[in-house]
């Protein structure tokens, strides 16, 4: 027996005493998805549990050095890891912008005080975060922000309004961009990243209501918040290039994670058109053949990028990663309204309230738009992936 076929017996052995029976089942959307944060929300007293285990073992993050909270597995085996636990279908204990989109930008370019003091507490779930980007005039333009940052003493007073920031209102901490140089050209300069503690009184959340009929987005108000000097991540006015950083990994979140959230929608789409007798169209059997083969080259760009060098052509192939998840959800949603028939129309009585795969479908439509539109990221592929030359366009309409 290899080391890996050990490590795989054991990983399997320790999942199968340690994943609740209610984790080895698929999570109904948001409401059965854990958070963390300082007043964590568990759906059942399960979740609490493997939360906790996940988190003795550092298999929350299981690629991060322990110090940090992880358990310091290769690639090799963090692989092996995620296999068996899809294997047993095993929920990912934790969910967390911390993880997937902070962490990595912290390991690059975070202090070491930094990566002490956040990190640990995003491994273990016990603080939220939430990603102050978007402005009502700045979002696919992000480089026109308008909220500013100015430094008194040891601390930077934050002013202004940020748009669709996801679970602020749940959220302890946000990682903000701000503009802490008026006068610095190109518009690009002149902006911080800085980590704001929202439980302030300098701080107003409004939450948005959604078609959906959740808030999960909100504006947020700064009007005099205040965040230590040293929580800004990077140099000072060297910003964007740390948020790109995050772009990337928000854009490349087609995690093997979040692969499995998309294989139970697709396996319950392909339940319902086995009982109400619509995998019998052969329209629909090609689509279902399509969504599941898309799936499947989701996964293996993944698998590829995760094991590729950095700067190498496998790792630029990652680029194409948020443009093809994006556009199969979205088109996902759609194939589960046309096997839903007339069901996709009745919202169940009682009041305002949709199916897993109704709320699926409504949330779809935002796919192709956060995170940078689909327009966005084609011309990153071509400019960073392919080499072409920069949108030649003119800045003004032809006369």
């Amino acid at each position: 027996m290899t080391d890996m076929d050990a490590f795989r017996s054991d990983t399997r052995r320790w999942l199968e005493e340690n994943c609740p029976p209610a984790m080895r089942t698929p999570a109904e959307g948001m409401a059965e998805t854990v958070w963390g944060g300082r007043h964590p929300v568990f759906p059942n007293e399960d979740a609490r549990i493997w939360l906790e285990r996940a988190v003795e073992r550092g298999f929350t993050v299981p690629e991060w050095p322990v110090e940090y909270g992880g358990a310091g597995l290769s690639k090799a085996e963090a692989k092996i890891l995620r296999q068996e636990m899809r294997a047993l279908g095993c929920r990912a204990p934790l969910f967390s912008y911390g993880i997937s989109m902070l962490a990595p930008v912290l390991f690059e370019y975070g202090s070491d005080a930094q990566k002490a003091r956040h990190l640990p507490p995003i491994a273990r779930g016990e603080i939220r975060w939430c990603q102050g980007y978007s402005e009502p005039g700045a979002g696919s333009d992000l480089a026109s922000l308008q909220c500013r940052a100015v430094r008194q003493g040891d601390e930077y007073v934050v002013d202004g309004q940020k748009i669709w920031t996801s679970g602020a209102a749940w959220s302890d901490w946000c990682f903000v961009l701000c503009r802490t140089d008026a006068d610095a050209k190109p518009k690009q300069a002149g902006i911080s990243y800085l980590l704001v503690p929202m439980k302030q009184d300098g701080i107003t959340i409004r939450p948005i209501l959604q078609m959906t009929g959740d808030s999960e987005f909100s504006e947020v108000f700064y009007d005099g918040a205040r965040t230590a000097r040293d929580n800004v991540v990077g140099e000072i006015n060297d910003g964007w290039r740390v948020s790109q950083a995050t772009l990337a990994f928000e854009r490349g979140a087609s995690t093997l994670g979040q692969q499995l959230g998309f294989q139970n929608e697709l396996d319950e789409i392909i339940s319902i058109a086995r009982r109400n007798g619509r995998i019998d169209d052969p329209l629909i059997r090609q689509r279902l053949a399509g969504a599941w083969i898309g799936l499947r080259i989701q996964r293996f760009n993944a698998l590829r990028t995760l094991c590729a060098a950095p700067g190498s052509e496998a790792a630029r192939a990652g680029l194409i990663t948020k443009l093809h998840w994006a556009t199969w959800h979205r088109d996902l949603g759609k194939l589960a309204m046309d096997v839903l028939g007339a069901e996709a129309e009745v919202i169940e009585a009682g009041g305002y309230e949709l199916s897993a795969l109704q709320r699926m479908y409504l949330f779809t439509r935002a796919d192709t738009l956060y995170g940078g539109t689909n327009e966005i990221q084609r011309n990153i592929i071509a400019e960073k992936a392919l080499g072409l030359p920069r949108d030649p366009r003119p800045t003004e309409p032809p006369r």
